[in-house]
């Protein structure tokens, strides 16, 4: 038997083709025996309430408690605050009872990340 090497071409690239085809076809197959549904149906006599996706919920729960000239407070200040207190645990983590302090700050904000994220799914 002789022990021939195979070119990429066409020996390997015809193998290849041959396989992405077969899976590109039963894609295609399995698709259209079992179609996807379009999901939720939309009423629209109801009217519309944008939500977020739960990674910013938080924020638009804020957002809700200052309205009005008080915006920029939920909009700006807590946000930018919250994103300081992450950014500059590891300098309060120095000095006497600096775990304590780190740790402290932050629970407090993973508190008010959940507080705030489930209280919206609480109360609708």
């Amino acid at each position: 038997m002789k022990n021939e090497e195979k070119e990429f071409y066409p020996d390997y690239l015809a193998e290849i083709l041959l396989i992405v085809f077969i899976a590109l076809e039963v894609t295609i197959v399995l698709a259209l025996v079992y179609p996807q549904g379009i999901g939720r149906q939309i009423n629209f006599s109801t009217p519309y309430r944008p939500l977020p996706e739960w990674y910013f919920l938080w924020l638009y729960q804020i957002v809700r408690y200052f309205p009005g000239r008080w915006a920029f407070v939920g909009t700006i200040l807590l946000p930018v605050t919250a994103v300081l207190i992450l950014i500059f645990i590891p300098y309060i983590d120095r000095g006497k009872r600096g775990r304590l302090k780190a740790i402290l700050a932050g629970l407090i904000l993973l508190l008010s990340f959940l507080i705030f994220t489930l209280l919206p799914a609480l109360n609708p």
